[in-house]
């Protein structure tokens, strides 16, 4: 089955895996894509720019001409496949812009919707949409393993940090593709991804690239003061990637619902400082603390048995590999 793919912020951290995992040696799908390098680079997808079953273009999701026309390229081509996925990959995540609701509605909300309506209106079978363990807010753990999709949300009220915004417009486009498969428009699901990482990310917002790079440059790490209790998982974005398409090829799993897409190999941010610092070969690593985010959670714990039970996925590739190969990329690229 000959697949078209339409991706968003396709040169992101999501979407240039999506690139490499779809364009396979003896694959005969097709992807179109866009960015308009927010917080990416085209050389993310240097090693595919070239191949004929890719195609990039310097798209703005706002922007509604470029959006036009890139509908008109996905009409011009879904007939000589037999199916149309798009994949909303775009969006603004990182941390310094979730108190500022401005920043991430235009994109998050309003860009995903009209990015299904497209989908929608083009007559693709259907749509992924990449939301975030954000929604979670302040009940993004239990004793139980981890949060399911189906538990109450408990959220910070603006009153007490404007990051819930950040949340609640994520949560809103969990609503849009609900209503949009119930009323038989498509199929689809959203994806709450738990702090994925990634060897190609090219900027050091988050917390892995930021302790390698400030022990590289500065040979400490300045951390939150939340970090002297903070607990996460990290998902590497080869395995966030595999969930993606795992869902994307389960019709039955298409059903309009959320799936938690993490692991739970957990580490304490010190301990993952720790870590870090001794595969760089440093000894006794000086780690500070300075400042405080509103509405950090404590730990962040998902249940997975949701799509581990619909699909064949599960994580592959564990935290020390993955570190490893950040490290390993990072300094070679002497990221600033």
């Amino acid at each position: 089955m000959r697949k078209l793919y339409a991706i968003s912020g396709v040169t992101g951290m999501t979407g240039n895996e999506l690139v490499r995992q779809i364009l396979t040696d003896d694959s005969d799908d097709h992807i179109l894509g866009f960015d308009n390098f927010y917080a990416s680079s085209i050389e993310t997808v240097s090693d595919r720019i070239n191949d004929n079953r890719f195609e990039f273009f310097e798209y703005d999701l706002n922007n509604k001409g470029q959006m036009k026309d890139f509908k008109q390229r996905v009409a011009v081509l879904k007939d000589g496949y037999d199916e149309v996925i798009y994949i909303n990959c775009a969006a603004v995540v990182h941390t310094e812009h979730f108190y500022h609701v401005y920043e991430t509605f235009e994109t998050n909300v309003e860009g995903m919707n009209d990015f299904l309506q497209q989908a929608i209106s083009v007559g693709a079978g259907k749509y992924i949409n990449c939301s975030t363990s954000e929604v979670y807010s302040m009940n993004s753990w239990n004793e139980n393993g981890g949060v399911k999709e189906s538990d109450y949300l408990t959220l910070s009220v603006a009153e007490h940090s404007q990051r819930t915004s950040y949340a609640v417009g994520k949560l809103m486009t969990e609503f849009f593709i609900k209503d949009a498969v119930d009323e038989g428009k498509i199929k689809g699901c959203s994806i709450r991804f738990a702090n994925v990482y990634s060897k190609n990310e090219r900027y050091p917002k988050h917390i892995i690239p930021f302790i390698i790079n400030s022990f590289r440059n500065n040979g400490k790490v300045v951390l939150l003061e939340n970090s002297r209790k903070n607990r996460r998982t990290f998902l590497n974005n080869f395995d966030s990637c595999s969930a993606v398409l795992a869902l994307a090829g389960t019709d039955s799993a298409l059903d309009g619902t959320v799936y938690n897409v993490a692991t739970d190999e957990e580490i304490s941010i010190i301990d993952l400082a720790k870590l870090c610092a001794s595969k760089m070969g440093i000894e006794n690593p000086v780690i500070e603390f300075s400042g405080y985010r509103k509405s950090d959670p404590e730990r962040r714990l998902l249940s997975t048995e949701k799509i581990r039970t619909r699909t064949a996925w599960k994580p592959i590739v564990d935290l020390d590999k993955g570190l490893d190969e950040c490290i390993a990329n990072y300094l070679k690229a002497g990221m600033k």
